[in-house]
């Protein structure tokens, strides 16, 4: 009658060490979940961080790179105001040296113009207006604050081109010439500046400009068929050849 009584009592024994058990082992899993729920939102933070950093290394990457781009770009900069300057200082140098050449060629452009309205006054008298005229421009010229002085040079120039060209060309050209104080339309024909003369239209007054005596001289009728050849190959209105034109012996030239 012992034993199974032992063997309640074994069992009353046990049965208190299960519900312990038990209550331990939900307090283990609520605990369990506590830490899992801790370690899922720190698992959260540290993402966040991570991103974070992340986005802050890109940031900083891009940043290295703006500031190495505008190095680049400052030292170019600097070089180009380093040109800028020696440009400045080569311009400012130029302006200083062309003050100096204003200085010296204004006055040989007006010595230039004086001497060729001296040279038109003693020159055989062809086109005197028209010489005139191209004088009087470049004195107005001389004057102009609005053109530059390599401008003005230029057509001084020019005009001492179109004067040299007189002297290897032979031109006709129709005007009006005065004789006893009236005018008659006479067909001029100049040879360089060898020779010039005129003829009527009617081809019975025919003359040549003698630059011994600064006066025309009447030519006769043996010279009438000539001078009106001479005036038709002027114009280019029939083949050259010779003819007979009264050409003086060359005098001396002031």
């Amino acid at each position: 009658m012992k034993k199974p009584f032992m063997t309640l009592l074994l069992i009353g024994l046990t049965l208190p060490s299960f519900a312990q058990s038990g209550a331990k082992a939900k307090k283990v899993v609520a605990e369990d979940k506590k830490s899992l729920r801790m370690a899922q939102a720190s698992q959260k933070k540290i993402d966040k961080l991570s991103d974070e950093t992340q986005t802050l290394l890109m940031k900083y990457r891009q940043t290295l790179k703006q500031i190495e781009n505008a190095k680049v770009y400052n030292d170019q900069l600097r070089k180009i105001i380093n040109t800028q300057n020696d440009e400045k200082v080569s311009i400012a140098t130029q302006i200083e040296e062309l003050k100096e050449t204003n200085q010296g060629i204004v006055p040989l452009m007006v010595s230039m113009v004086e001497n060729m309205d001296k040279f038109v006054a003693l020159d055989v008298p062809f086109l005197p207006e028209e010489r005139s005229k191209r004088i009087g421009d470049l004195n107005g010229l001389l004057s102009r604050a609005d053109i530059s002085t390599s401008e003005k040079f230029r057509q001084i120039l020019e005009a001492y081109q179109i004067e040299n060209e007189y002297g290897r060309t032979i031109e006709a050209y129709r005007g009006i010439k005065e004789k006893d104080g009236k005018e008659m339309t006479v067909d001029y024909l100049r040879i360089g500046r060898v020779a010039l003369m005129y003829q009527s239209l009617d081809g019975k007054e025919s003359a040549v400009w003698n630059s011994q005596s600064k006066a025309w001289e009447e030519l006769g009728s043996e010279y009438k068929k000539s001078i009106q050849s001479g005036l038709k190959m002027a114009r280019k209105q029939t083949a050259p050849q010779l003819v007979k034109l009264p050409i003086a012996a060359a005098g001396e030239v002031l």
